[in-house]
């Protein structure tokens, strides 16, 4: 199952990168070397999943992406904005999220490559508001074949 979670991940990446390529991916070793460092602004992050996958958990201090792309502003001209991250389960979803937000003249935007599936894959903690979260929502069934079978997973539905 390893070797074929391995595959499918190599997949499920390539098209990403087809799919949009340009928007720039930011590794999730990455991302953690970045909010590790305590001299560095840290990036806004952006989490592009539905509302009851954020409930379930999400990254350290993440804020839900609104639905509606107009009611993002984070005031200022976008290309001096802080630099952004943007992720969803396994980096589709934060992809096209990202290629938005850089039509909207926003600048230093990232994917995180792999997503949260990968940065729990990795060990990193995942948080349900401000408390370290016991599971991941997988999206659905299918999807949450690409996280490791010890990451616990709570499907919720709308």
């Amino acid at each position: 199952m390893r070797f074929l979670r391995a595959i499918v991940w190599t997949v499920v990446k390539h098209l990403i990168h087809r799919q949009f390529p340009d928007v720039q991916s930011l590794s999730t070793r990455e991302l953690a070397e970045w909010l590790a460092q305590s001299d560095t602004e840290h990036p806004l992050l952006l989490d592009a999943r539905t509302p009851e996958e954020y409930e379930v958990s999400h990254l350290w201090q993440a804020h839900l992406f609104p639905a509606d792309l107009q009611e993002f502003e984070l005031g200022g001209d976008p290309t001096s904005s802080p630099a952004i991250v943007t992720y969803c389960s396994v980096g589709y979803r934060s992809a096209a999220l990202a290629q938005q937000l850089q039509s909207m003249r926003y600048n230093k935007v990232f994917n995180l490559e792999g997503s949260l599936f990968e940065w729990v894959n990795e060990g990193h903690s995942v948080y349900q508001g401000d408390r370290v979260a016991k599971s991941v929502h997988p999206f659905n069934r299918l999807w949450g074949l690409l996280l490791n079978p010890e990451v616990p997973q709570l499907l919720r539905k709308a």
